[in-house]
């Protein structure tokens, strides 16, 4: 029997197939035929039975009951979009300030680097939980005093200490939600920090050259080279936070449809998810056809 042999290209390429396949077939067993499943769902009364799931269809029952009748949905959605609008500057604005700081040449860069990087690594389990305040003591105040630490009401404690009392408005509580909180403001901007510290890595060292020998101030040089060149990542990091902020378990549209999927209601539960899914590509979709606009490529 005649020897079949490959030649060295031939051979590197089917390890590369052999590695895409397994990943394949764990995505379309595990991710694909779900998500199918989870949208013929959407459109039945789904109802446990003995080893199978009946399904009775519906049409589009689900989805008016979630808009129409639902008491709860239509709102937590208007307060998820209030809530992303509201962080979505916030997370980007502060994530370039501090890849601005840490791509400075100074010492002890790589653990300043490592912090800002860490809540990415712990960002689940029952150290999150603790500093949270999500998990139950059993009796034990140590990890609720240790949350205190972290949920200091910083706004209304200065108001009262000059003077100012009662002063509950929309503005201050906005205001609180963006200051007091900012375990969850650092927590939620590493992947970002990491995404814009490697676009100032990206800039070429001629365009720098060329700033200096013009004389260029720091402020000159971040709008007409910092700013321009880390457009394209300022695009990504707006889409990564949108997606990372809906898909959080703890907003409320989150924990409504678990919720509701925990009551064994799974085709509503699963017309619930599509909407919100559904709403989240439109709310991409308005980002890029604004911010395409405004981004510079180096190709231009």
């Amino acid at each position: 029997m005649r020897k079949l042999h490959l030649s060295y290209e031939k051979k590197k390429g089917l390890y590369g197939y052999g590695f895409i396949a397994i990943w394949f077939i764990g995505a379309l067993m595990f991710f694909i035929v779900p998500l199918i499943n989870s949208f013929i769902y959407s459109f039945n009364d789904v109802t446990p039975e003995v080893g199978y799931l009946s399904k009775t269809w519906l049409g589009l029952k689900n989805y008016k009951d979630a808009f129409m009748l639902d008491p709860n949905f239509r709102q937590y959605l208007v307060e998820a979009l209030q809530d992303m609008a509201l962080k979505l500057p916030v997370i980007v604005v502060f994530s370039m300030f501090v890849a601005i700081i840490i791509n400075q040449k100074f010492k002890g860069r790589t653990f300043a680097r490592a912090v800002f990087f860490m809540p990415v690594i712990i960002a689940t389990g029952p150290v999150y939980a603790i500093i949270t305040g999500n998990l139950e003591t059993n009796g034990n105040n140590s990890a609720q005093q240790f949350t205190t630490m972290f949920e200091t009401d910083m706004v209304d404690q200065l108001l009262e200490f000059i003077g100012i009392y009662g002063f509950g408005t929309t503005f201050t509580e906005m205001l609180g939600n963006l200051t007091s909180d900012i375990l969850n403001l650092v927590w939620n901007c590493g992947i970002q920090i990491i995404i814009f510290l490697s676009a100032l890595q990206g800039i070429p060292d001629t365009a720098k050259e060329a700033a200096a020998i013009e004389g260029a101030t720091s402020w000159e040089f971040f709008w007409k080279i910092t700013l321009p060149y880390v457009s394209p990542m300022i695009l990504v990091n707006i889409v990564y936070t949108v997606i990372d902020t809906f898909r959080d378990p703890t907003n409320l549209v989150m924990e409504r449809i678990l919720a509701v999927q925990s009551d064994w209601r799974y085709g509503y539960s699963a017309a619930m998810a599509w909407s919100y899914f559904g709403i989240i590509l439109v709310v991409l979709g308005i980002i890029f056809a604004v911010m395409n606009k405004l981004v510079w490529y180096e190709n231009e």
